[in-house]
This record gives structure tokens, C-alpha cells and sequence, in this order.
């Protein structure tokens, strides 16, 4: 009996270090470390709320940082913000993320980046069928084709840069809802889905020059633009995204530059952004076999949390058309 117990207890002990050994070495790409001080980190949408604090938090980091944003006097007002705060100049460049030309301009103007990080985008929560085509398409011209012209422009001379041997990243900003599709966020979630699918590719595309590619993921994040959407934003979405809670930009910020830095391709922002990108690692590139390991072992319970998640929103969803229709009747 005693030899059966122990023959059980070692085949279950086997197995987890089995598995850990295989992920170890299996998982690509490998583990890097980016360095960020006296670096040259590009940003997108830096005049406010996320990339504001993410300007701060690279130059506070030592880097040499460069802000870009259509509006040049929320640029000034950005650059007057983190000179004040961390002694440090940034450079400021004006353009519509569209417009491919004027993009290539402000980054030839830079100069070579060394960590390009794409923050910019537009969100309006409603349903389709009450959003315009035109609404839909400037959603998606910015937050995904916009990351496209950024990428374009920038990979030349990121390719070609002086020292290859130190690794480079493109971090995109996506959100919790390029994890998972929401009531009234059609437009906005296939933007930020798409950049997944741009992250994943463009990984593979970049890996032997030594670029490393994140993707961010926050949750809603308390900025001016959250508080104008939120005006706008359908009763049914604030329902079911109630459960997510709101953080504050410098927080975003933080985790940002702590999962470039380690070269994370998927960077959660919180416990609910963990459980997320558990729940949706998919065939995404992981560097860390631990993490690798949680994936695999967490893969099925989670599955049942995400279904347990649906059953909730497709309550909600029914329980309100059901009380609109009896309150038409009444």
C-alpha cells in the first residue's frame, strides 16, 4: 500500500516538472532584457492621458523621448508637463497617425527609436446599427492602420540601427476589449483585435533583427477621453463592463514599461487583464516558460470562468430587452 502511495505521489510530482522542463525548452521567443535609459522611446498619442504618462515615466527612466499627436498645443502643453515634473525636454511632433506621409516625416525628424510605443487611438462606445460607416472607418483608420503607417515608417532604420546586438521594441497599446468582444464596442474592439493580429505576425516578421514586439492590454483608464465616452456610451455597456474597475494612467504606465522591459509579448495591466490573457494566450508568442505553464495548467478552468462570464453578459443582455419590451407593452 505504502509503495502504491509513493509510486502515485512521485508520478504526480513528475508530471508539473515534466511539463516545465518541455516549456522550457520549447517556448520562443527567448527571454530579453530591453533597456530603456538613455534610449530613444517614440510615443504615440503622448499629449494626454496614457501616453502622457507614459512620457513621464520614460524620461523620469532616462530615456530621450519623443511625443507625437495632431494637436501641437496639447503637445506644448505635454512637453511644459514633463519638463516640469522630471527636468527632461521632449521633442514634439505634429501629425494625424492616417496620414503615412506626415508620419514618416515626424519620424525621420526623431531620429532612430529604439522603443516604439503606439498609443494613440479612438473609442465610441455604440451599436452598430447606430453608428455611422464613417464613424466605423475613422476607428479603425486610426487605432489600426494608423499603428500600420507608425511601423512602417519607424522599422527602416530600427532594422539598420548601429548596435543590433541591443534589442529594440514596438509596444501597441490595444485594450481588455481586443480580449474580448463587448455590447457596443464593435468598431472598437475590431480595431484592437486587429492589432493582435498585427503584434503576432509582425513578431515573427522582426525576431532575427532583434525587435521585440508587446502588446498592452489596460482596462478602462481613468483620462478626459474616458469621461467623454462614457457620455455616449449605451446602458447595456456600462452593465456589463461595470465589473471591470477603471486605473489611473500612471498605473498603465508603470506595468507598461515594466513588461517592455522584460520583453513580455502580452502585458496585462491588472488581475482581470491576468486572467484575460490566460484565458486568451492562444498561439501568442510567450518568452517565459512559469508563465507558459500557468497557461497550459490554468487553460480549462479558465474556460469555464470565461463561459460562466458569457452566461452573465447574455443574462444581463436578455433581462434588459425583456424589461424595454414589457415597459412598450405597459
Amino acid at each position: 500500500m505504502a509503495d502504491a502511495f509513493f509510486s502515485l505521489f512521485t508520478l504526480i510530482l513528475l508530471i508539473p516538472l515534466a511539463l516545465i522542463a518541455f516549456l522550457y525548452f520549447i517556448v520562443r521567443p527567448r527571454p530579453v532584457k530591453i533597456p530603456i535609459k538613455n534610449r530613444h522611446v517614440f510615443i504615440t498619442g503622448g499629449s494626454s492621458g496614457i501616453g502622457l504618462a507614459l512620457a513621464h515615466k520614460a524620461a523620469a527612466e532616462g530615456a530621450r523621448v519623443s511625443i507625437l499627436a495632431r494637436s501641437r498645443n496639447k503637445l506644448e502643453e505635454a512637453r511644459n508637463a514633463v519638463r516640469l515634473a522630471t527636468g527632461i525636454d521632449v521633442s514634439v511632433f505634429a501629425a494625424d497617425v492616417r496620414d503615412y506621409d506626415a508620419v514618416k516625416r515626424a519620424v525621420d525628424e526623431a531620429g532612430p527609436i529604439d522603443v516604439l510605443l503606439l498609443n494613440h487611438g479612438v473609442f465610441v462606445a455604440l451599436e452598430l446599427e447606430k453608428q455611422e460607416l464613417s464613424e466605423v472607418k475613422f476607428t479603425l483608420d486610426v487605432n489600426l492602420m494608423g499603428s500600420f503607417n507608425l511601423i512602417k515608417a519607424a522599422l527602416p532604420a530600427m532594422r539598420t540601427r548601429k548596435d543590433p546586438k541591443q534589442p529594440v521594441s514596438i509596444a501597441l497599446i490595444s485594450s481588455q476589449a481586443g480580449q474580448v468582444g463587448i455590447y457596443g464596442y464593435a468598431a472598437y474592439s475590431a480595431s484592437k483585435f486587429g492589432l493582435r493580429g498585427l503584434a503576432e505576425a509582425l513578431q515573427q516578421e522582426v525576431i532575427a533583427d532583434n525587435i521585440h514586439v508587446s502588446l498592452i492590454f489596460p482596462p478602462d483608464t481613468d483620462t478626459p477621453g474616458f469621461a467623454e465616452e462614457n457620455k455616449r456610451k449605451p446602458e447595456l455597456t456600462k452593465i456589463i463592463a461595470s465589473s471591470s474597475g477603471a486605473m489611473k494612467p500612471e498605473e498603465v504606465a508603470q506595468k507598461a514599461f515594466d513588461g517592455i522591459k522584460s520583453g513580455s509579448f502580452i502585458i496585462p495591466c491588472n488581475l482581470e487583464g491576468v486572467a484575460l490573457s490566460l484565458a486568451t494566450a492562444g498561439l501568442s508568442p510567450q518568452r517565459s516558460f512559469l508563465m507558459a505553464s500557468v497557461e497550459v495548467l490554468a487553460a480549462g478552468i479558465l474556460r469555464i470562468v470565461g463561459l460562466c462570464f458569457q452566461w452573465t453578459w447574455y443574462t444581463s443582455i436578455e433581462k434588459w430587452h425583456n424589461q424595454r419590451k414589457g415597459s412598450q407593452r405597459s
